[in-house]
């Protein structure tokens, strides 16, 4: 009798991952079991030594190794550590912990990758002092030396262990054939001003990381800092928005013996044009593959999602594009895996994977949960479109008319105390009527606002969201008189701008894209009661607005730590340091002063 043969199980439930995309490669295990070397002291060019474990297949011949090093503990990717935590916790778990992110051994190793996990120099088990320029060279060629390796080196890893991948692979080392720095870092200066902070305004990330630190500080007394910076830090120690913050004021008087990243950007708050030129000439130095990308969640970190576009846009090389789902990625950090040796079995392996075959631009779209692909980012068909602030809190399609009646409306107003005084933060909302149909939005965005304040500074806060399904009308009839307050409400994105960083670089900038220069010498007070211009950048996004919902924008200047003295719930939605006055918003909409949204609608 003859036996039939069964057709593979097909689920009649379909549900994309968003934090895997398509094909979902499979590479096969080629080991079960681990070889692991742990503390294993790499000399450098200059006699310095750096700590790295390594872990490789038990079974004869040579195979491409991956390297993830950075500041975070290496011991946070240990087998032991990844146990302890259950393998896996996702974003909104309180086990939640960044730093485990540098690849998932186990997966890597049996598919027949040596998994190579250290410290940078003046980290942990690494040593410290002289001059690391040359570290990620030396032990990339290091590697490729030793006897378990067949000379191909590629890299892993996320956030710092994504931006140190760049940094390598700007310094050419011959045996580093790819990268895939996800998370990847700002561009401009890694840890820099202007992809750490968009338009200028602090935020309290670095603070709130410094519980894990590993990196070498000899810490002492405060004491004098060299003439420019005491002049500096002397200007930082006047600035009331400062000192209102017991942890902000903690870090300033220890002049630098604490948390020194956070105090450096306290008192010196600005880009520069060498940062500007260096980080363009890293562009053009980058010569291996590489493949980049972020999540929607990354628009709280800011770097990540800046950083990865700017290396997209500028590098010219073969290159992939990846955005990722809003929430987090599970710690330890293992998502994505086999699309992360799809790219090296092709350029390690030399085996075709098809990934240069396909879209080099993947995207998670939010509201339509479900993956999309692009020929370039941003996607060469949107269509920029712009929606009008007006009056009643709404958002039209239709420019003001010129002597039009709706056209000489007045300014909406809201006022907000410091942390001092309130809890509460104050807002202007602004929103479309119900969607006729579906509305699809990828893309970067930004707002032109024009707007009076009654002090001479204040940060712009921009919220983009997805509200509704609202089946509601607005009419005269009782109950119909305002939008429903029970609406569901999706954050999607946000956008900052201290009014004070207002100036614009009109060569460098884009209508989607203000650049603005972020420099002390640019920087000017604002007038109070005089009507500026604001071109806000609202990082990128992708969401399908569906029928019936509502695109809303909440315009505020302040948000607050969610515990006391500076404590906060998500290291990487930090909360941004706010004015210590009451300030007075006054945001203007007419055909003198059009405020508008411009949002990268693609066409169905």
């Amino acid at each position: 009798m003859a036996t039939k043969k069964r057709k593979p199980e097909k689920s009649a439930l379909t549900l994309p991952n968003p934090h895997n995309p398509p094909p979902h490669y499979n590479p096969p295990v080629v080991c079960e079991k681990i070889v692991e070397q742990r503390d294993v002291m790499v000399p450098m060019r200059d006699g310095k030594r750096l700590a790295v474990d390594i872990y490789r297949p038990e079974m004869k011949g040579k195979f491409p190794a991956l390297l993830a090093i950075a500041p975070h503990n290496k011991e946070f990717q240990t087998p032991e550590f990844a146990r302890a935590a259950q393998w896996s916790q996702p974003a909104w778990s309180r086990m939640w912990f960044g730093g485990a992110e540098g690849g998932d051994t186990d997966y890597l190793v049996t598919r027949g990758y040596v998994h190579v996990c250290g410290n940078m120099r003046g980290a942990g088990k690494s040593e410290g002092g002289g001059d690391m320029h040359w570290d990620y060279y030396d032990l990339i060629e290091w590697i490729a030396r030793q006897p378990w390796c067949d000379g191909n080196v590629g890299m892993v890893g996320i956030s710092a262990f994504g931006g140190a991948q760049f940094t390598a692979a700007a310094l050419n080392p011959p045996h580093l054939k790819a990268i895939f720095p996800y998370d990847s870092m700002g561009a401009y200066g890694e840890w820099h001003f202007r992809d750490f902070y968009p338009g200028g305004v602090i935020h309290t990330m670095m603070f709130l990381l410094d519980s894990c630190n590993v990196v070498h500080l000899n810490r002492g007394q405060p004491g004098k800092l060299p003439p420019e910076m005491e002049k500096k830090w002397k200007e930082a120690m006047k600035n009331p928005d400062y000192l209102m913050y017991p942890n902000i004021f903690n870090v300033l008087v220890e002049k630098g013996q604490t948390m020194p990243l956070l105090f450096n950007t306290l008192i010196d708050p600005y880009d520069t044009e060498e940062i500007i030129a260096a980080t363009e000439k890293k562009f053009k130095s980058i010569k291996v593959p590489a493949y980049t990308g972020a999540g929607w969640y990354a628009y709280t970190y800011k770097l990540h999602l800046q950083g990865s576009q700017q290396w997209f846009q500028n590098i010219k090389v073969p290159k992939k594009l990846l955005f990722t789902g809003p929430a987090h990625l599970q710690r330890p950090f293992h998502s994505f895996h086999d699309e992360i040796l799809r790219w090296y079995d092709h350029w390690l392996k030399g085996k075709d994977t098809g990934v240069m075959d396909e879209p080099p631009v993947k995207i998670w779209v939010m509201g339509e949960n479900r993956w999309r692909s692009g020929a370039d980012w941003p996607l060469p068909e949107t269509q920029w479109t712009k929606l009008y602030l007006d009056s009643w809190e709404r958002l039209r399609p239709e420019p003001f008319v010129p002597g039009a009646r709706d056209a000489k409306a007045r300014p909406d107003t809201f006022a907000q105390m410091p942390p001092t005084q309130t809890n509460s933060v104050s807002r202007l909302r602004y929103m479309t009527a119900p969607l006729p149909g579906d509305t699809l939005a990828i893309g970067p965005i930004a707002l032109t606002l024009y707007a009076a304040i009654d002090k001479t500074d204040t940060n712009w806060i921009i919220i983009l969201k997805d509200v509704g399904p609202d089946v509601s009308v607005q009419t005269a009839r009782p109950g119909e008189t305002t939008v429903p307050n029970n609406l569901h409400e999706r954050e999607l994105t946000r956008g900052w701008l201290k009014a004070s960083h207002r100036a614009v670089d009109p060569k460098r900038s884009k209508p989607w894209r203000p650049w603005h220069p972020l420099t002390r010498k640019a920087q000017k007070p604002v007038k109070p009661g005089e009507v500026n211009e604001y071109a806000i950048e609202i990082l990128s996004t992708a969401n399908l607005f569906k029928a019936g919902h509502r695109i809303c924008i909440d315009i505020t200047s302040t948000d607050f730590p969610s515990g006391l003295a500076g404590a906060h719930d998500v290291e990487y939605a930090p909360y941004h340091l706010c004015s210590s006055q009451t300030v007075v918003h006054k945001v203007y909409h007419n055909a003198k002063y059009p405020s508008h949204l411009l949002l990268p609608i693609i066409p169905s």
